[in-house]
């Protein structure tokens, strides 16, 4: 099952040259790296990156990742949550993921 990390450009450059990251400044607070499903990855977005541009959308493969628990968040929903650093390996695939006034472009097949 795909599972899905938003990160700025920022942040996705940050892994793609390092190879490596422990994530945003929230998976930094947390402890984990917090992933979303195609079932919530709109309402992370729309929650947590309302009018933010220059955003990436990143794919993992959840069956591949070792460290992953899925965890009860928002409403008792279960998150999938990386104890341990994402890796370029990890990554499946990365795309743009654009916002404008109607909200966050999602790449065909997500939603």
């Amino acid at each position: 099952m795909e599972i899905y990390k938003i990160f700025t450009t920022n942040e996705w450059a940050g892994l793609h040259i390092n190879g490596t990251t422990k994530g945003a400044a929230i998976d930094l607070t947390d402890g984990y790296i917090h992933f979303s499903t195609a079932e919530t990855v709109a309402e992370t977005a729309a929650k947590y990156f309302a009018n933010v541009s220059g955003l990436m959308i990143l794919a993992v493969e959840s069956d591949h990742c070792t460290d992953l628990k899925w965890e009860a968040s928002r409403g008792g929903i279960l998150f999938p949550h990386l104890y341990r650093d994402l890796t370029m390996a990890d990554v499946l695939w990365a795309k743009p993921l654009p916002c404008n006034a109607d909200g966050h472009n999602f790449p065909a097949g997500i939603l």
